[in-house]
Order: structure tokens, then sequence, then C-alpha cells
């Protein structure tokens, strides 16, 4: 009986089982990161995040892996996506969490604030952010990080946390270096 499901290893495709063939897919995507410290967790992410988009040339499923793979490592957090520029307004990309705010003016908001500025904006209490747009009442810190490639504005890199305080100067340097890698991958 033919399962559907096929591999293709250079031998010719085969029929797989259904059980084996996710069980292939499921490692193909499988990391190790256990770091111990900020500096190694954000190196192994690094590393997962090169192999995840190397190859993939669509933005939307790199931007989606990407957010679910800070989404699983990053501790402490209830937000993790993208906004993408569209006409110089941040439109709602891929992202793990609740729903969130579609659409963001350039200037409005920390989104806004990292578009319009080029900066990383790390807010260690949102509430005192002035023109804060709270998509969910939970979130008590921010970090947004603008991606930029080739002096294009491609989008922002947001995190929320529920924790005041919860990023620091080694998140935002290590969620920079992850868009680094990525923007080349987007454009």
């Amino acid at each position: 009986m033919d399962s559907g499901f096929r591999r293709n290893d250079g031998r010719g495709a085969s029929p797989l089982a259904p059980s084996a063939a996710i069980s292939y897919i499921a490692a193909m995507y499988s990391f190790d990161i256990t770091a111990d410290t900020k500096a190694e967790l954000y190196r192994d992410l690094a590393a997962a995040l090169d192999s995840l988009t190397a190859d993939e040339p669509d933005a939307i499923a790199n931007m989606a892996n990407v957010s679910a793979l800070i989404g699983q490592y990053l501790p402490d957090l209830n937000w993790a996506g993208f906004y993408r520029n569209v006409k110089d307004e941040l439109v709602l990309g891929p992202f793990q969490g609740k729903a969130a705010c579609i659409r963001i003016p350039f200037g409005k908001g920390v989104c806004g604030a990292a578009a319009a500025t080029r900066e990383t904006q790390l807010v260690e209490d949102v509430h005192a952010f002035p023109g804060h747009i709270a998509c969910d009442a939970a979130s008590r810190s921010e970090l947004v990080v603008p991606i930029v490639h080739q002096g294009e504005l491609l989008g922002v890199l947001d995190l929320d946390s529920p924790l005041r305080a919860r990023f620091d100067a080694g998140d935002a340097a290590g969620c920079e270096a992850l868009m680094r890698i990525l923007a080349p991958r987007i454009a």
C-alpha cells in the first residue's frame, strides 16, 4: 500500500511509512540549543537560523521559521515576530503569540520608532514608553530590531515579554546579529 510519502535521496523516489516520514522531517529541523550563557545561546541560535534559512528563497517561510525558533528558545517571551516594511508602513508578518496589531505607522510605538530611526529599541517598561501601542496588555518589556539590507529597511523583529526589564544589551546585540544573517535571505 502506497503511503503517499516520498523521499528522493539520489537513489530514486521510494515510499516511506507515514511515521518514518514524520520522523525524517522532524530530524531535519532538530536543534541542540542548551547554552549556559546568553552569548552561547545567541551563537547557537545564529547557527540554527543559518541552517534553517540558507537554502530557502522565500522570505515569508524564513521569517516564519525564525519567529518559531526565537519563540521556542528565548525564555520569557509572550510574542516573537516580524513586521514588514510595505510602502513605509509596518505590516504584520509571521509571528508566534497572540493576535497582533496589523499595521503600525513609522514613528508610532516601539516598532514604529525602530523603523523611523533604524535603531534598535530596548524598552524596559513599555508602559513608560511614549505612544506605546498595547497589542497585548500582558507585555511589560520590548525589544525591536530593524532589519536593514543594502540600506533598505525590510522590516523589524519584535520581541515582547511579560517581565519588566526582560531584555538587555546582550539580547539587543544577539538579535542584531541574527537579523544580519536573516536580512539578505528576506530581501
